[in-house]
């Protein structure tokens, strides 16, 4: 299958050396270039600056791995001539276009395999099931065939050992360096976790992290990129900077989550969780992305661990980047929502109201249902392929849902509900632009569709969009029970035939995403960095 590949770039890279294919160029422009810095970047000591060079370094070599993940050889991408295709493959980590479906956009390059290369590409359905190794479902093994072409489990240790090594000396350096402790012991306690593939340890030594000015997210962590069985872990690397004064004035919303959980619209049978107080709420400023945070569209918020775990003992850290949050504002929503909303109402498009948005998605993972109420197990086991559209579904819509609480209990000040509600439609729109193979961008296809059919918008005559905010309301409430509710019960059925059947774009949204493209606004941002 090498081979193949290698011939398919090799004829590609000729054809186009002829000249430019100017859509492709399109596509790339399609990617605002951002200069991802931050003020507080000068703020750090001469030693603390060594320690990001380091943190860069191990970086880098966690995008060389993610590469290695979901396309193979990065070398056959830097080989295409064309330099506007081979920039849009350096975007999208290979030939695929991760905001289209993942359309192969470079002749030669046919349907991307769902399992990337996290299982060998002519394994059957079939064959995975019946392979009994236990160790075929962990977030932290390959698949691949032994000398007789059976299947067998490949820990990422043993895998990526040569590459790993190095990120360790590095880590260990930084961890020789720092006089913060908590960011030694996370240091060190990550380094085990990449020769052991075992993390617990180091998450819990990350959530203790909390007065530390920098920080490093690092290592294998989400399964998006895994569509097969969305069980294997991608390679990525975050370096954040902590934005103190913005952080103080979060601080107070982490002693809430027991109370914003039993205010969630839903039987109380299906809100017993109680979410853990430790959990952080603070703000950053991005300095690098590297890996599976950096393909496609840019992540601006995170929510870590994922380890339910964690969860349970210590809650979880939601990271606001604040600086890449404003870019997207800036360069996308606010752009997108003047041309869709109704002009008597943008003016309640806010920044403000996107960064209260976005924090609270971040929290409404952390609340909710974890088990299933009817024995079928945790949401996640019992939901299988839906479990992430379906919960970035509940993230969107309680984040919304609590930030318009709060405003009511005075709890959030400087902007309204409707600033909440605008801006959040809005940006429905700017993320099923993400397309179908995200599963962001099927959550928010869902959430456009039940708004619309439950009133929350109609059309004007020129085609915007005019909100009805007590309908908007309603709707907020209802959609966020039916999703709660399924994920309670575990009904993956039902949500898969749900989800085929709205997380569509219809003619109506094809309209608004077709105004919005016409305008030539980006579809995301790509990031150039300062340090």
């Amino acid at each position: 299958m090498k081979k193949i590949i290698l011939a398919a770039a090799v004829v590609t890279a000729a054809v186009s050396c002829g000249g430019r294919d100017s859509a492709i160029g399109e596509k790339v422009a399609s990617y605002a270039p951002v200069t991802l810095d931050s003020p507080l970047y000068e703020t750090l000591s001469d030693n603390d600056k060594k320690i990001v060079s380091l943190f860069r370094q191990a970086g880098e070599i966690m995008d060389g791995l993610f590469w290695k993940q979901t396309f193979g050889d990065k070398a056959e991408m830097e080989a295409v001539c064309d330099p506007d295709a081979r920039e849009y493959a350096m975007i999208n980590y290979g030939p695929w276009d991760r905001l289209d479906d993942n359309k192969p956009f470079i002749e030669g390059y046919g349907v991307k395999p769902l399992g990337c290369r996290y299982y060998p590409e002519d394994m059957s359905a079939q064959e995975f099931a019946e392979f009994g190794d236990p160790d075929k479902n962990s977030l932290y093994t390959v698949l691949r065939r032994d000398e007789n072409g059976n299947l067998k489990c490949v820990w990422y240790r043993d895998e990526y050992k040569e590459d790993l090594d190095k990120v360790c000396a590095l880590l260990e350096e930084a961890a020789s360096l720092t006089d913060n402790s908590g960011l030694r012991t996370y240091l060190t306690e990550r380094v085990k976790a990449f020769r052991t593939d075992d993390y617990l340890a180091s998450d819990m030594a990350w959530m203790d992290m909390k007065d530390c000015n920098m920080d490093i997210v690092i290592g294998p962590i989400e399964n998006y990129d895994d569509k097969l069985n969305e069980a294997k872990a991608s390679y990525e690397c975050f370096i954040l900077l902590k934005d103190e004064e913005k952080s103080a004035n979060l601080a107070k919303y982490v002693s809430m989550l027991p109370t914003l959980q039993t205010m969630l619209p839903c039987p109380p049978e299906y809100k017993t969780f109680v979410p853990g107080t430790s959990s952080d709420l603070n703000v950053y400023d991005a300095i690098f992305y590297a890996g599976d945070c950096n393909s496609g569209s840019k992540t601006i918020a995170i929510n870590l661990p994922n380890d339910e775990r964690v969860h349970a003992a210590k809650g979880a850290r939601r990271l606001q980047l604040y600086n890449s949050m404003m870019a997207k504002f800036d360069k996308i929503l606010l752009p997108a929502g003047e041309i869709l909303i109704d002009r008597q109402q943008r003016a309640h498009l806010s920044p403000d109201a996107f960064f209260w948005n976005v924090t609270f998605h971040e929290v409404a993972h952390g609340l909710g249902v974890k088990q299933t109420v009817n024995g079928l197990g945790s949401v996640d086991d019992a939901m299988g392929a839906e479990k992430t559209t379906w919960e970035e579904a509940k993230a969107d819509i309680l984040g919304l849902f609590m930030v318009c609480k709060l405003i009511e209990m005075g709890e959030i000040e400087g902007i309204t509900k409707e600033d909440a509600l605008t801006t959040f439609i809005a940006g429905l729109v700017r993320s099923v632009r993400f397309g179908s193979a995200s599963s962001h961008g099927k959550a928010n296809m869902m959430c456009y569709n039940f708004m619309q059919e439950n009133g929350a918008f109609t059309r004007n005559e020129d085609g915007t969009m005019h909100i009805d905010f007590s309908k908007a309301l309603e709707a907020v409430d209802s959609w966020a029970e039916l999703i709660l509710t399924v994920q309670a019960t575990g009904n993956a059925g039902f949500a898969a035939q749900y989800s085929s059947e709205h997380a569509r774009v219809t003619d109506e949204l094809a309209e608004d995403i077709a105004k919005v493209n016409g305008a030539g606004i980006p579809r995301d941002i790509r990031f150039e960095f300062a340090h």
